[in-house]
């Protein structure tokens, strides 16, 4: 019996069946993770290259987490990948494996991968242009003065804290700027709030100089709130996809404003 269930998890309707199961959240997020890691660990390059014939295989496990095509979890703990810069999706997988971000699933799930192999998934979540679900009804309480002060963040920044819109680095759209800045539209208010909260109480770092911990520690609290409840509450723009950096003054890694740090891509090679 033990040697037939583990035979079986690579079939997606079982991955999804037990993603979903019934019981406390961190059971399911403990099931989630052993079948994420049984399944990608079962795609290395070790084992039956039938396995690694399709990138979209390989990562099925993913999606039990951060659902079907890495179009978002369902309880918006788990965010979209699908349609980030490759650049940013390969950072952020480098930043779980090197201890700059915390999530012990995660951490152990990508630990055992390389770099190179890193760089397909990053690649490969990067290419899927799949919708993004409609907006919820539900909206969150808010103040006229809190959106206001949002809006001005996103859209303005605030020159006597010496911080820079948004959009100087996430594109004018706030969907990403190729090739390292991800979009700010479609990802829950509380992701968003949280993700800041921690890039400002140190558990979020980036490779030196890290911009977005410099940002998040000249905002108060109540900043944080305001921006991440604006962007939580904008309606996606026809165009989702990242624009493309044209300024001159944008070279990769750094904004006209201030210099971002990030690694190295892999040189290019072929697929295990």
């Amino acid at each position: 019996m033990r040697t037939s269930f583990f035979s079986q998890l690579g079939n997606p309707q079982l991955v999804l069946f037990l993603s979903r199961m019934p019981g406390p959240s961190s059971l399911r997020r403990v099931v989630r993770w052993g079948l994420a890691c049984v399944a990608l660990l079962g795609a290395l390059p070790a084992v039956s290259q039938s396995r690694l014939d399709d990138m979209a295989e390989r990562t099925r496990a993913c999606a039990a987490c951060h659902g079907e095509q890495g179009r978002a979890g369902p309880d918006g703990y788990y965010p979209r990948i699908a349609g980030k810069p490759a650049g940013y999706i390969y950072n952020q997988l480098l930043n779980f494996k090197e201890g700059r971000r915390h999530y012990g699933l995660m951490t152990r799930l990508v630990d055992p991968l390389t770099d190179a192999y890193l760089w397909d998934m990053a690649q490969y979540f990067a290419s899927l242009d799949v919708p993004y679900p409609p907006p919820s009804a539900r909206q969150p309480a808010t103040t006229a003065q809190q959106l206001a002060r949002g809006r001005q963040l996103a859209l303005v920044g605030d020159t006597s804290l010496n911080m820079p819109a948004c959009t100087s680095c996430h594109g004018e759209r706030l969907t990403g700027l190729l090739p390292h800045a991800p979009g700010l539209l479609g990802l829950p208010r509380d992701y968003v709030n949280a993700q800041l909260g921690a890039w400002r109480n140190g558990q979020r770092r980036a490779h030196a100089p890290d911009c977005m911990a410099q940002i998040a520690k000249r905002l108060s609290a109540d900043d944080l709130t305001a921006v991440a409840t604006w962007l939580g509450m904008q309606a996606l723009p026809a165009n989702t996809r990242p624009s493309a950096a044209t300024s001159a003054a944008l070279t990769v890694g750094q904004s006209a404003h201030m210099p971002c740090g990030t690694a190295d891509l892999p040189v290019a090679k072929a697929r295990p």
